[in-house]
């Protein structure tokens, strides 16, 4: 049994050295492969680097241009809705601005102060009549010069009329004048604001 355990260990040996020549061979093998490839890639590297910078720039400037695409479109959309936004703001100021006058306005006229109309109105009145004024001085004017000698001869022929007649137009003379003294107290009171 000696013997055969001898042959055995003796034919591992073998089966060992032969797998360890294997074993180096292989991998001598690999390691001049990797050495090949270095070499290999050493002599491309250069124009494989430089192919690889090329097709980035070329998706670099794709990348951008459709950025700023997206950048555009952005920015327009953002454009419309702010003037969208502003416009509606606008709108809702103006309501409220035009709510605002109307409440005021009703508020004056409650408390009886004239509106903008109200005094151009007036205006306009007083207007006409100035413009009437100046011309009823002109026609008095040339009336009474027309009747002037006719009113002298008259008062030739009546003053012992007259004479007879005083007492009578006195009396309503001082009624008249009481009655314009009134007028002018009235005129005067509403003319002024009241205090309260």
């Amino acid at each position: 049994m000696v013997k055969k355990l001898q042959k055995l260990s003796a034919d591992k040996k073998k089966s060992n050295a032969q797998l360890s020549s294997t074993v180096k061979d292989s991998a001598q093998q690999i390691w001049l492969a990797g050495l090949g490839a270095f070499s290999k890639a050493q002599e491309e590297g250069g124009k494989v680097f430089e192919a690889l910078v090329k097709e980035g720039l070329t998706i670099q400037r794709k990348t951008q241009a459709v950025a700023e695409e997206k950048i555009t479109e952005a920015t327009s959309r953002v454009t419309t809705m702010a003037s969208d936004i502003g416009s509606k703001a606008q709108g809702q100021w103006d309501k409220l601005e035009n709510i605002f006058e109307d409440r005021v306005a009703k508020a004056l006229a409650k408390l009886g102060v004239p509106s903008a109309r109200d005094l151009e109105a007036l205006s306009a009145r007083v207007d006409a009549l100035a413009k009437g004024s100046k011309a009823a001085p002109a026609r008095a004017t040339a009336k009474p010069a027309a009747k002037a000698p006719a009113k002298k001869a008259a008062a030739k022929k009546t003053a012992p009329a007259k004479a007879a007649a005083k007492p009578a137009a006195k009396a309503p003379a001082k009624k008249a004048a009481a009655k314009k003294t009134a007028t002018r107290a009235t005129a005067a009171a509403t003319s002024t604001p009241s205090a309260s």
